[in-house]
């Protein structure tokens, strides 16, 4: 019987799926070369030691004075600590990795640009001071975080905002289609994984359709995505389609010396009317299509109403960082959107390695400090400095019901290890830890007092507090709140509590890793 001529063309075009996947993937070429890279260095490092004399002891000299530099900088302890030890361990290579890290081109010229397509945004960032001069006079303690967000990075409060919540990822997908489809002038989507199957196939069909409609299409993910994921040049087979398509930061070993600050946020916009963030990625795991940890726990959130300008601008600040022109930013965030009937207040912002703001970290600890009754969070990840984790005790010893919920089954072992390390402080203190038996949590959120809550992309670890591209939106006042505690709650229930039985039964040999890799996590 023959095959017809449509199956052949999907055979052929998956067989060259495999092929430039499994055997040509340039993505392999890329983790051998960052390898390289990195081997190189401890290469040089050891010659110049045992061969070079002089070189070696200038660089002994010069670990000397990066030390006392490290020392006297306005910077996190827990940050000096691990370049230090290095430092005084293994000087030289100490000496060639600070230096390399810190004065690269590459994070330079990143920070310029940034900055400058942050002022393009700016205009369009507009205060209302009728309505932050309310917040302040009915709560004092919310009108400082909106004061801050707003006169230190431009995030302004919106209201009118519906916040529908979405408590598993199979509830967001099934929306976002619906949504999708729905569009008529502009879809902006910007994620950290990407990876062929059912979750994504299915959106970019949708998003296949709206370009033939004369939708205007842009899709921008992490350039992690081409060696863990998809085919290297994968944002040019989405040109084809039609789709404005990029990668952000791909990964060029020996050229690309910012590759720890990734685009680590999710941010889908359509029309300028609707926007959704959270944890979710565009890849099966998160839908349970596809098992990987066990049952996968993740979360997001839509927003309808004037709040999802914040997300526009969001992502047109980082979409424009590879722009030579900017282009009509009205067109796009002075859309005319209609009010809601919804309650409270909404605020989307975002965080970044090069800005002067630890904006996610004080947002958080913000919500710790002047919580009155509970204050319960859910992350992946915990890996944090000794700042927030005096915060997070402080809150839990002067009463307040401090409660997480992390994941049973990890996804990465050794931050896995390392979260466990806090577990006897935390219990000391009076915080109270599940883990999440049926699988992994990946979602990232805090709520409080019935009053508060963050939903978002930040996880509580250095990586999304100092190092990526993240998001979140901060919600006071709002119906939703009641939603995501309602969850938190009914996820409790599924899980191990965690308590200084449990601590003493785990892992003798995780426990040492987990303490080991603790002192380098700022710099991981």
């Amino acid at each position: 019987m023959s095959v017809p001529i449509t199956d052949k063309n999907n055979i052929k075009d998956k067989g060259k799926r495999i092929v430039g996947n499994i055997i040509f993937k340039r993505s392999m070429l890329t983790v051998f070369l960052v390898l390289l890279q990195f081997g190189l260095m401890i290469y040089v490092s050891y010659s110049l030691s045992q061969g070079h004399r002089r070189i070696a002891e200038i660089l002994y000299l010069l670990s000397v004075i990066l030390v006392i530099i490290i020392i006297n900088t306005n910077t996190k302890e827990e940050f000096k600590m691990a370049w230090i030890i290095p430092m005084c361990v293994i000087p030289v290579f100490g000496v060639m990795m600070f230096l390399f890290v810190k004065l690269n081109p590459g994070s330079i010229r990143l920070r310029h640009t940034i900055k400058k397509r942050g002022r393009d945004i700016i205009p369009f960032m507009n205060e209302n001071k009728e309505r932050t001069d309310w917040i302040a006079r009915n709560d004092e303690q919310v009108g400082s975080l909106v004061h801050y967000l707003f006169y230190t990075s431009g995030f302004p409060v919106y209201t009118g905002t519906e916040v529908s919540y979405f408590p598993i990822g199979e509830a967001f997908f099934d929306d976002i289609k619906k949504t999708l489809k729905k569009a008529k002038h502009f879809i902006f989507m910007e994620y950290f994984i990407v990876n062929e199957g059912e979750m994504w196939d299915s959106v970019l069909e949708i998003l296949k359709e709206k370009v033939k409609e004369g939708v205007e299409v842009r899709f921008m993910y992490d350039g992690t995505c081409s060696v863990m994921t998809l085919p290297y040049r994968y944002d040019k087979t989405l040109c084809e389609y039609g789709i404005k398509a990029k990668q952000f930061s791909p990964i060029v070993p020996f050229i690309s010396t910012h590759q720890n600050n990734r685009d680590h946020r999710k941010i889908l916009v359509i029309d300028g009317q609707i926007a959704y963030t959270g944890g979710l990625n565009l890849a099966d795991e998160y839908i349970n299509k596809k098992e990987r940890f066990g049952h996968w726990k993740d979360t997001a959130v839509r927003l309808d109403g004037p709040g999802v300008q914040g997300f526009t601008a969001m992502f047109l600040h980082l979409w424009n960082v590879t722009e030579h022109n900017p282009g009509d930013l009205a067109r796009y965030i002075d859309v005319p959107v209609d009010s809601t009937t919804a309650e409270g207040y909404v605020i989307p912002y975002g965080d970044d390695a090069l800005n002067d703001e630890d904006i996610a970290e004080n947002v958080y600890m913000d919500i710790l400090n002047k919580a009155h009754r509970y204050v319960y969070i859910m992350t992946p990840y915990f890996i944090v400095d000794s700042e927030m984790l005096s915060c997070i005790t402080f809150a839990a010893k002067r009463g307040i019901d401090v409660r997480m919920i992390l994941p049973h089954i990890p996804d990465k072992k050794i931050p896995f290890a390392i979260a466990r390390t806090y577990y006897k402080t935390l219990l000391k203190a009076g915080v109270k830890i599940f883990e999440y038996e049926p699988g992994f949590v990946h979602a990232k959120q805090f709520v409080s007092d019935d009053m508060k809550a963050c939903v978002g992309s930040i996880n509580l670890d250095y990586r999304s507090l100092y190092h990526h591209f993240e998001c979140g939106v901060f919600i006071y006042n709002n119906p939703v709140i009641g939603d995501i505690k309602k969850d938190f709650l009914a996820t409790q229930k599924k899980c191990i509590c965690v308590d200084e039985n449990y601590c003493d039964s785990l892992n003798l040999f995780g426990r040492l890793i987990g303490g080991l890799f603790r002192i380098f996590a700022p710099l991981l």
